[in-house]
């Protein structure tokens, strides 16, 4: 048996196929480590700097993800593989026109790539480009692109034709790819505080103590603490399992169930005496099931407050550009009335700010 050493060349392709073996496992760390060896011994090699970027988008390192792509796009002007992760990370970042140009570059080279269409399409819904947003998104459909999901988006782009409720493994996919960085970016950047507005608006309402809490759709359990100090005991229930990881995390919860609020609804046996929902029926669409599920586990006298983004006009919900669900006050309203509900108060503010402005929401407080 020899004992030569292998080459650098020879090392960087071993590293390599290490690097893909790992990537195809799912160990994404180890892949990024291997390619990165590689690429230290074969500097330049448009497969490694391809591979290399794409594990880093994967995980989430998008700004040292782009140098890397944006070489193998000079180095292999073809390669659809580099521009669509170079896409992908300038999106990430926020460049939504270099993202464009690079998804442009991806269906240039390749014009039956539904994908591309479809990221075409985010980043000119996200650009204010709504009618060109929309023939992307026709394409991607045409395409084969999933219906569900691709519709969900063509909808909202056009203003019509919305489904009641989105589809659930676009919510999923949205709030478990979220949930690391979901508390800080509301906080932060979204200056989100409906949790601190809506909890205040019970202690204006007089209340002093609850016995037992449901928090819908708790999410990273940003509401949790603020809800311990003023409950014996707070559950949560929340569609993304990452997040209720993040929940559970706080301390502020008793029990955290992992399911679809509808489907928590439809067979949930305990009386709560407050039912708490705060920025989750922008993910929700109609809410007829909701209320009538909430009345019926809501304790005589209990209180069910919840935010809606605020909707003018005559139609009782809109699916927005954004992808998430306007509804109006007399919508609340009349839900409210057909379930026994009787309205304590409903209070105008804001709940979030997007793109520097602030979006308007209800903070509504209905007595069962």
């Amino acid at each position: 048996m020899s004992n030569t050493p292998l080459d650098p060349l020879q090392q960087a392709r071993q590293l390599f196929t290490n690097g893909l073996a790992h990537f195809e496992a799912a160990r994404l760390i180890e892949a990024e480590q291997c390619f990165e060896a590689a690429l230290a011994l074969a500097p330049g090699r448009p497969s490694l700097l391809t591979n290399l970027g794409a594990v880093r988008v994967l995980l989430g390192k998008h700004a040292p993800a782009v140098p890397l792509l944006e070489q193998a796009c000079e180095r292999e002007p073809d390669n659809q593989e580099a521009w669509s992760h170079l896409g992908l990370a300038r999106a990430a970042l926020g460049h939504h026109a270099d993202a464009l140009a690079a998804f442009d570059r991806v269906l240039a080279l390749n014009p039956q790539s539904a994908p591309a269409w479809n990221h075409r399409g985010t980043l000119l819904r996200e650009l204010g480009q709504l009618r060109e947003a929309a023939l992307s998104y026709e394409q991607a459909l045409a395409l084969g692109a999933d219906p569900q999901v691709t519709g969900y988006f063509l909808a909202a782009v056009r203003g019509q034709d919305a489904p009641q409720h989105p589809p659930r493994e676009y919510v999923e996919f949205l709030f478990d790819g979220y949930a690391a960085d979901f508390s800080q970016h509301l906080t932060g950047a979204l200056a989100y505080r409906a949790p601190q507005r809506l909890v205040e608006g019970l202690t204006q309402l007089g209340a002093r103590r609850f016995t037992h809490v449901m928090d819908l759709g708790c999410g990273t359990g940003l509401c949790g603490p603020l809800l311990a100090a003023l409950a014996d005991r707070v559950d949560g229930v929340d569609l993304s399992a990452s997040m209720l990881s993040q929940a559970r995390a706080t301390g502020a919860y008793t029990e955290l169930v992992h399911a679809d609020i509808h489907d928590w609804l439809r067979v949930a046996q305990t009386r709560f005496d407050l039912v708490l929902a705060a920025d989750v029926f922008i993910y929700v669409g109609a809410l007829e099931a909701v209320f009538e599920g909430v009345a019926r586990i809501l304790a005589p006298g209990g209180l069910f407050a919840f935010t809606v983004e605020a909707l003018e006009g005559g139609a009782d919900r809109q699916l927005m550009p954004s992808l998430r669900f306007a509804h109006s006050q007399t919508y609340v309203q009349r839900l409210a009335q057909d379930n026994g509900l009787t309205v304590q108060a409903i209070q105008r503010a804001p709940l979030r700010q997007e793109q520097g402005r602030p979006i308007e929401g209800l903070y509504v407080y209905l007595r069962g």
